[in-house]
């Protein structure tokens, strides 16, 4: 294997590869629970952009991935999420894990190889959350970002060694697209702890360049249905934080933040897109409440009423343009 410490550049790698390709506008991507099936094809018709968990596609009776032959979402502009909560959660209920760090039910090797083989526009490391729903002390809070740190590193070194061990037959282009770096996450829960996990993250990166180019996409973690306007953690406390620290030309993907909160977001031209699952969650709740079935066509149809408020809510006026600053 070539020594990325002392010979760059590598003969046949490509290099300077940046992990995410965006556009100028905020992207709300709604949150897919299967593989494939209704709802999938539900998203591909009505051509949303779409967030797809690593568990959807992991079969558990066979500790293996799923990949399917075909699936609507490979029509779609989709992003894997490690399902770092889900393992959180399920690591809290059911123990040690026979993957990463314990933790996960899959191998980080498993992991990239679904991500390779999947090829979604984007994929993010595993990481570990931090919501206050499965933080028990400020020690697991320490662990939980150090170890996202030392995730990141194990998933660029299994990218490298598979793009090495692929440019012994392929060209740089091809090594680039068949095996792409990923997204790294920050977590946190107060703005000083998200600080500290970009720097550490950025220590991870910079280990990399010039085979990776500064990261273009960096993902929000533990913002899932935050708060908004509290002083030490709420979302836009962070954001300001953020502002101006992220690494040159870098913007944030937002994991799974309210709604209500895209009429200020999309102000941030270094936020690039949102996603959430809350359609899902609301048409359980209209099910219940009404006393009638959470049926495929009304969870469809929550889903279109869901996306077109998101997407009104993320709109740049006509004529107008995004602000500099939220806090402004």
């Amino acid at each position: 294997m070539c020594d990325f410490e002392r010979t760059w550049p590598c003969e046949g790698l490509p290099m300077g590869q940046v992990n995410a390709h965006l556009g100028d506008e905020l992207m709300v991507r709604v949150g897919v629970p299967h593989k494939s099936g209704s709802l999938a094809f539900h998203a591909f018709n009505q051509e949303y952009p779409a967030m797809v968990s690593a568990s959807a596609f992991w079969n558990s009776a066979k500790g293996q991935f799923t990949v399917p032959e075909a699936s609507d979402l490979y029509e779609c502009d989709w992003a894997l999420d490690s399902a770092g909560f889900t393992a959180v959660k399920n690591w809290q209920s059911k123990g040690t894990q026979r993957g990463m760090a314990g933790i996960f039910p899959w191998t980080a090797a498993q992991y990239v190889e679904a991500a390779s083989m999947l090829n979604p526009a984007w994929w993010s490391q595993p990481d570990l959350c931090v919501e206050e729903e499965v933080l028990r002390n400020p020690q697991d809070l320490a662990f939980r970002l150090n170890a996202t740190a030392t995730l990141l590193e194990s998933s660029l070194r299994l990218v490298y060694e598979w793009q090495n061990e692929l440019a012994r037959t392929c060209n740089s282009t091809v090594v680039a697209n068949l095996v792409r770096p990923p997204v790294p996450i920050i977590q946190g829960w107060e703005k000083q702890d998200y600080r500290y996990s970009l720097d550490l993250m950025m220590q991870v990166w910079e280990r990399w360049m010039p085979w990776l180019s500064a990261p273009k996409l960096i993902g929000l973690g533990s913002v899932c249905r935050r708060t908004t306007s509290h002083p030490r953690h709420g979302l836009y406390s962070i954001l300001s934080c953020l502002d101006g620290n992220l690494p040159a030309g870098a913007k944030l993907h937002l994991f799974g933040v309210k709604g209500t909160s895209l009429d200020e977001v999309k102000k941030l031209p270094w936020v690039a897109s949102t996603d959430s699952m809350a359609w899902d969650a609301s048409a359980r709740i209209a099910a219940h409440k009404e006393k009638r079935s959470n049926t495929m066509v009304h969870r469809k149809s929550e889903m279109t009423r869901w996306m077109a408020s998101a997407a009104k809510r993320a709109a740049t006026q006509v004529g107008g343009q995004r602000e500099l600053s939220l806090f402004a």
